[in-house]
């Protein structure tokens, strides 16, 4: 059983309350308590990845948070027995094979100049979903843009990479965000099996800044991490069971329209087991409706495990009549991957002077 620990002071007494695993029967064991949390998102440029940790409280009773830059990682490496390979979406980042060879060093500006025009990301043309992951994060058995890398060399193709966008350095207007500033450039990637782990070679479209590594898969994380702009490996995301929620931006999908870029959005989990659902509360108050909302009220059959937008961008209207707003009518239930069972729901949008990019939730264990 994951232990959990919490220091929450009140007066001179510890508080404690009973947390179920459904594994087991009932029993009395150290909780966390329900709090206010500022995930550090970093305002309106939204620089940062979030990583959270519902069970794992700091001495302020605060989940643990991980903070990472949008731009420290390009490619992610599934530790699981598959061979797949994510990019970056909060970064605006896509992928396309480039046809006629498999040579990696045949590969320059010459032979990808008409696929340059198609490899993008949120220019309103619905066949661009081709060159982005699976926005449902249904891994391992979702669509990459980068094919299931075969044991075969000769059968895997060099990819045209789009690096997505710079975070953005100007000044942005109260209540407004920008998400992405100047492009990264281009990438001509090639990947390969490295026995049980991966082998990747990389360069810029006329060669230059080639570089080359070959990754471990470490099955106590759901990825390993490569920057290639970088020429590194990196620790990104926590360890697979010790995080439940990212606040992020977010390359998502609209029918009709192809990729799109979401400020604000939040994802759970799901490759590491968390499971999340929705409240919608149709009468009365919303508050009144979490607030007495206990762990008899969970529905097992709602939580979703197989798409990562359970909470997305729906907690919140960027467009309400009376400007942002957080949406009243709606919680959402977690359940980690230990089997603890978790209620969040949102409370800001915008810090008091009103920018963007100042999240707060509250949260409580079930």
């Amino acid at each position: 059983m994951k232990k959990i620990l919490f220091t929450l002071l009140v007066g001179a007494l510890f508080i404690t309350q009973s947390c179920i695993n459904d594994n087991e029967e009932a029993v009395a064991v150290p909780g966390v308590q329900g709090s206010i949390t500022d995930p550090n998102v970093g305002g309106p440029t939204q620089p940062n990845q979030i990583w959270i940790d519902l069970s794992d409280v700091d001495s302020d009773n605060r989940p643990k948070q991980t903070v990472t830059r949008r731009t420290d990682w390009d490619l992610a490496f599934y530790s699981g027995s598959s061979f797949k390979v994510i990019l970056n979406s909060s970064i605006m980042m896509a992928a396309g094979k480039v046809t006629g060879t498999h040579d990696f060093s045949q590969v320059d500006q010459s032979n990808v100049t008409a696929l340059m025009s198609q490899v993008q990301v949120a220019n309103f043309n619905p066949s661009n979903v081709a060159y982005i992951d699976e926005v449902k994060g249904n891994f391992p058995e979702g669509y990459t843009a980068i094919q299931e890398i075969a044991a075969n060399d000769a059968d895997n193709p060099v990819y045209l990479v789009n690096m997505g966008k710079e975070i953005y350095t100007g000044t942005v207007a109260a209540g407004s965000v920008a998400t992405g500033g100047d492009s990264r450039g281009w990438k001509k990637v090639q990947i390969l099996r490295a026995g049980e782990g991966y082998k990747v070679k990389s360069a810029d479209l006329d060669g230059t800044n080639y570089y080359e590594v070959t990754v471990a898969k470490n099955t106590a994380y759901n990825y390993s991490f490569v920057s290639l702009k970088d020429k590194r490996q990196l620790f990104i995301q926590p360890e697979k069971n010790k995080w439940d929620l990212c606040f992020t931006v977010f390359t998502n999908t609209i029918d009709g329209a192809g990729s799109y870029i979401f400020a604000d959005f939040v994802t759970h989990n799901n490759v590491g087991g968390v499971g999340a659902y929705e409240v919608l509360v149709t009468s009365g108050s919303g508050l009144d409706a979490y607030n007495n909302f206990k762990l008899s009220d969970i529905d097992p059959a709602k939580f979703t495990y197989t798409d990562q937008r359970t909470i997305g961008a729906s907690w919140r209207n960027p467009v309400g009549t009376n400007g942002l707003e957080v949406y009243g009518d709606r919680f959402y239930v977690i359940k980690d991957a230990d089997g603890y069972y978790f209620k969040v729901k949102f409370s800001r949008i915008t810090n008091l002077k009103g920018e963007r990019g100042f999240p707060q939730f509250e949260y409580k264990p079930l």
